[in-house]
């Protein structure tokens, strides 16, 4: 089991004033993890908020875990969450805890709101108590803009959610907004549009999708099951995603940035690109089942991330077709590990 390491005021005082320290709300989450590898090699102190489990469930960020400091708290605990910012002092709060899954939030409104909303106001109250010069990022999301009021979507366009989970981020976003305002923080939000690794889970619809062209393809499965395959999003690479978290903090004055590809793809052309990289014909595997389509779509998200591009020099360095074949890719080796493991 995982040791955690509390972080005694002595050894804070002990290090030296050049060293950057992060805190990172959602740390083994997939924009977690590739943030913190980021932020370890421009030589900070990592810090991680971490709720207690009865298992580990820090698959993602292994490799690096004896690089990171762990303090436990929940976002649905406000003394916690003071505690954790008091302990660690950082310099930096990455918040990207939430409860993320998009059709979870229908079944879980409550949970969603506590944790995806309210739980955002609790870092900021905590920054606000125990010092105000911590510079926070919020991770709010194109889910946000829902049923779009105006195409592409900039950091003006109108906010319209259409899932408990986009008016979760919706106020997560505005306290945030609200925050700056009020109290002359440094407190800023990243509108990311769909981004995707091969540590996404597998819940979601593009790693759903790799993963099953990975069985399929080792005939482990024959078919796939997914949802509205003309619902279209722009997605891009979350590596290339938490460079934009990190350069919004280094920033001289706090703002809001959209960070997107600048492109649209629809669920259909994932698919097409996903099975044709491995030699397969996405229309003999795929069937539609309606269980997996929402209660209220969002049809249509395509983001500007013009500003971003001006003032952070930021631009995302993979393509669709080139973060589509590395899922595929690394869901193969993956499962042909898995197997060749199981036969020995």
């Amino acid at each position: 089991m995982m040791t955690w390491r509390p972080i005694s005021r002595e050894r804070l005082d002990m290090i030296e004033n050049n060293t950057r320290r992060a805190l990172i709300t959602g740390i083994t989450g997939q924009d977690g993890s590739y943030l913190a590898e980021l932020l370890l090699e421009k030589g900070y102190e990592v810090h991680g908020i971490v709720r207690r489990t009865s298992t580990e469930t820090i698959e993602r960020v292994s490799h690096i875990k004896e690089r990171l400091n762990f303090v436990q708290a929940d976002l649905t605990d406000q003394t916690s969450v003071i505690a954790a910012v008091s302990e660690t002092r950082p310099h930096e709060i990455y918040n990207l805890a939430a409860q993320s899954f998009v059709p979870t939030s229908w079944k879980q409104p409550i949970l969603t709101s506590d944790v995806t909303a309210l739980g955002v106001t609790r870092v900021l109250e905590a920054i606000r108590m125990v010092d105000p010069t911590i510079r926070m990022y919020q991770a709010s999301s194109s889910e946000m803009f829902g049923q779009v009021q105006q195409i592409p979507q900039t950091e003006l366009t109108p906010l319209y959610p259409r899932s408990p989970y986009g008016v979760a981020k919706c106020y997560g976003h505005y306290i945030t907004v609200n925050y700056r305002e009020s109290y002359d923080m440094f407190a800023v939000s990243g509108i990311l549009f769909n981004h995707e690794s091969p540590r996404r889970g597998l819940e979601f619809v593009t790693r759903k999708i790799t993963d099953g062209v990975a069985r399929i393809k080792l005939g482990l499965q024959d078919k796939l099951f997914i949802g509205n395959l003309d619902a279209k999003r722009d997605w891009g690479f979350a590596q290339d995603y938490v460079r934009a978290m990190w350069l919004m903090l280094q920033q001289d004055t706090p703002d809001d940035y959209v960070i997107s590809s600048g492109e649209t793809h629809s669920v259909r052309e994932f698919c097409e690109i996903a099975f044709s990289h491995v030699g397969l014909d996405y229309q003999k595997h795929v069937e539609i089942d309606p269980k997996f389509f929402r209660p209220a779509e969002v049809n249509l998200l395509l983001g500007d991330c013009s500003k971003a591009n001006e003032k952070l020099g930021w631009k995302p360095e993979i393509t669709f077709a080139g973060l589509v074949q590395l899922m595929v890719d690394t869901d193969v080796e993956r499962l042909k590990n898995t197997v060749s493991g199981e036969r020995v």
